[in-house]
């Protein structure tokens, strides 16, 4: 029987050009009843129902099953038998039933393909009946518990499309999809914080829900269990773990381990593992470890059945906290030879500036079995690879190369075969990216300011630019330079240096701050590439100010000749203004913050200076005691470190009344003239003295003795009868009103002059006593004195 089927097998491949190039297909839908008509094969195959008796055409499958017939009456394609797609292709996305038509006298085949379409007839299947979590109550709203996703036999739109729960719970909703990997996920979401106090439990259905028309359900009961405890759950180290096992592998072989951790310490760590097969599956290929999380085989698995094998493992802690992984098996075929790459050609390194299209490696690829190569792929994006003649491939480059990017790529080249499985061969190819020159220096800061204290001493270092460059070599190697100012009127400050090497910035000379501030220079840093590429930088150099500028005392002058002196009436109150030091510092910031201080004075206690006003005032009222002549001197200090000062002198003269007093601008007096001044001044004061007495005296003699005539008399009240008298003094005399005279004498002024005032019912107040009052009958008697008393 072996030895027929080898001659037959020999004679369809020396028969192979008899053969129809491209198949024929049809399709049908799984669940046909038999006799179904599947197409008019006979009409498709250019052949006649006759033809068919006559050469005798029977239908050949690879794997021996007949899922077809041939009506040789009719030439129809029917169907055998019931046909399941789930059955006969579990999972995949298409199913298909390939097999020949062959014809005998002469020998001949047709290559037939049926196309299975799937109809909604399985159901979502959820894993479990009934899903328990255990959720801690402080559990965070937007917290995720993920389940395990409902399963459908069926495939396309039939299968799973969207979930629900019922009833409509006001603490969880429902989240799927798929993820980046294309897997697609289940998941609760609590949607804001429960009370385990409130409601310990909670239970509700997950409805899953295909496609199909119409739509088939699958039912779940989640229940939620609310725990006081456990913070943390279970995390698995992958959201999923791929593993790949021989389907000659022995029972027991280890396919690979899962792993999760849980950060709470005592039973709330420790994880147990739970193995959970997919639906459809009566018996399980695998087993689980609860302990070390190793997945086990416990038969020999057949490729043939099922090429990969999806599985979920649940990770459990003490505490009730659970978390949910996919584990996805491949089951690999055994194949006698994997397909070969020699290379012919490789070309490595490439500049960076290589253009697209640019062949890097040639190659062929060789497979000792028979049947097609296969396909080649590749997993760098910046490469491809394109056919060059028969086995031969060019893998080239498909855009623009940065070596600053990226300045290696690993790629790798599979070859696979038409295997069933198909084997595959894997190729490395590292390929260099050389460096050229296209990137200029880039300064670490957009601007630079560097400080320097004038009165530096020659060549001191201030600061450093720094550039880096992202070539590599002679490319990256930067050196720094003074680019020259654009423009005549900015001409480059000669007292900036710049190191070529390192950068650093030096200031060759001594800087004045109160001439040059601050100034500004462009640095250049250029690479040693060809065409060499540059950057230009500011750097602004700020000159600090140092304490070297002494105050300079504007007023009063101080010039080789004495001072001018300032007259104060010795009826001035405390607080009287008596002059203002004014004094300036060329420095800047404190340096030129300036004090006042009374550092001299014939009497201390007489005088203040303001701190930072510099005005100089009396401390107390002048007292008789005190001396006519004064002498002051202001010491003006700046707030620098350390401070420097200067002096102001001032004079003052305490006068009791300004009559005919004439002070000669040119020449103060002397000594001499001091001391004669002050003679005639009190004898001045002792005969106005005695005779205001007198006056008094008679004044009082008249007030008792003829008080009817007061009327008719000119006196001259003092101050404590001024009130009682005003009416009469005012009824009298030559004036309209009697009238108060004051002299004003100004400082530095040598002149006395008189300046009328307002009249004497407006000033002979209370608390006004200073004023000195006069009637003009007395002021024709002494119109040769000084015209004004002093009380």
């Amino acid at each position: 029987m072996a030895l027929a089927r080898q001659v037959l097998c020999v004679s369809a491949f020396l028969w192979l050009p008899l053969a129809r190039a491209e198949p024929i297909r049809y399709s049908v839908a799984e669940e046909a009843e038999s006799g179904s008509v599947v197409g008019e094969l006979a009409e498709d195959a250019g052949l006649t129902p006759a033809q068919l008796s006559a050469r005798r055409a029977r239908l050949v499958s690879e794997d021996g099953r007949q899922h077809f017939r041939l009506e040789r009456a009719s030439g129809r394609l029917v169907v055998a038998g019931r046909l399941d797609r789930e059955e006969l292709c579990a999972q995949s996305a298409t199913c298909m039933l390939p097999f020949e038509l062959l014809l005998s006298n002469p020998l001949q085949f047709f290559r037939v393909e049926v196309t299975l379409e799937d109809i909604n007839d399985h159901s979502p299947v959820f894993p479990e009946d009934q899903v328990t979590f255990d959720i801690l109550e402080k559990s965070d709203p937007g917290s995720h518990f993920p389940l395990e996703a409902a399963q459908d036999l069926d495939i396309g739109s039939n299968t799973v499309q969207e979930y629900s729960i019922s009833p409509e719970n006001y603490y969880f909703r429902v989240s799927y999809g798929s993820r980046i990997t294309g897997k697609k996920y289940l998941e609760l979401v609590l949607e804001k914080p429960m009370d385990r106090e409130e409601q310990a439990e909670m239970s509700f259905s997950l409805i899953a829900v295909d496609g199909g028309s119409p739509p088939r359900r699958g039912t779940t009961e989640v229940k939620i269990v609310i725990l006081d405890v456990n913070d943390n759950a279970p995390i698995f180290t992958q959201d999923e773990y791929i593993g790949q096992v021989s389907e000659n592998m022995p029972e027991g072989s280890v396919v690979l381990t899962v792993q999760a951790t849980d950060p709470d310490a005592g039973i709330n760590g420790d994880i147990s593992y739970q193995l959970s097969q997919a639906v459809g599956k009566s018996d399980s290929a695998f087993v689980i470890d609860n302990k070390t999380g190793e997945i086990k085989i416990t038969k020999p698995l057949d490729y043939e059945a099922a090429h990969m094998h999806e599985l979920s493992v649940r990770a459990r802690d003490g505490g009730g906290l659970s978390a949910i992984c996919k584990v996805l098996v491949e089951v690999v075929d055994v194949n006698d030879n994997a397909p070969e790459l020699v290379v012919s050609s490789f070309s490595s390194p490439l500049p960076e500036n290589t253009v697209p299209g640019t062949v890097v490696a040639l190659f062929t690829v060789r497979d000792r079995d028979s049947g097609a190569n296969g396909k080649i792929t590749c997993d760098q994006l910046f490469f491809s690879l394109r056919p060059a003649y028969k086995n031969y491939y060019e893998l080239v480059t498909v855009s623009a190369l940065d070596r600053e990017e990226t300045p290696q790529y690993v790629l790798r080249v599979t070859a696979a075969d038409a295997g069933s499985p198909p084997l595959t061969s894997t190729h490395t190819f590292t390929v260099d990216i050389s460096d050229v020159n296209d990137n200029a220096p880039v300064f670490n800061q957009t601007s630079y300011t560097m400080y320097v204290r004038e009165n530096n001493v020659g060549t001191v270092f201030v600061g450093a630019v720094s550039a880096a460059d992202a070539d590599v070599g002679l490319n990256a190697k930067v050196s720094y330079s003074l680019a020259p100012e654009q423009g005549p009127e900015r001409a480059r400050c000669s007292c900036i240096s710049v190191n070529s090497e390192n950068g650093h910035v030096f200031v060759l000379r001594p800087l004045d701050y109160e001439h040059l501030r601050q100034s500004e220079v462009t640095v250049s840093a250029s690479d040693a590439g060809s065409p060499p590429l540059r950057a230009n930088v500011t750097v602004r150099l700020v000159v600090l100010d140092e304490n070297d500028n002494a105050p300079l005392v504007l007023y009063p002058a101080q010039e080789s000749s004495p001072a001018s002196s300032e007259l104060v009436p010795v009826s001035a109150e405390a607080g009287y203004l008596i002059s203002k030091v004014v004094a300036v510092d060329a420095d800047s910031g404190q340096n030129a913050w300036l004090s006042y201080h009374l550092l001299r004075a014939t009497d201390p206690g007489l005088f203040s200076v303001g701190l930072q006003s510099g005005e100089v005032r009396l401390r107390r009222p002048v007292t008789e005691r005190d001396s006519v002549k004064q002498k002051l001197l202001v010491l003006v200090r700046d707030n620098g470190q350390p401070p420097l000062s200067a002096t102001a002198a001032l004079s003052a003269l305490l006068l009791k009344d300004f009559s005919d007093v004439r002070l000669p601008h040119a020449s103060p007096p002397t000594e001499d003239q001091d001391a004669s001044l002050t003679t005639y001044l009190i004898l001045a004061l002792v005969f106005v003295s005695l005779l205001f007495l007198i006056s008094t005296a008679v004044l009082l003699a008249r007030k008792v003795c003829r008080r009817k005539e007061l009327k008719a008399g000119h006196v001259l009240y003092a101050a404590d009868t001024l009130q009682s008298g005003l009416a009469d003094a005012a009824a009298a005399g030559t004036l309209p009103a009697p009238t108060c005279y004051e002299i004003s004498l100004t400082t530095g002024s040598g002149n006395s002059e008189f300046r009328f005032l307002k009249p004497i019912l407006s000033i002979g107040r209370k608390g006004e006593g200073n004023k000195r009052i006069i009637q003009p009958s007395l002021l024709k008697k002494l119109g040769h004195y000084w015209g004004i008393l002093w009380f």
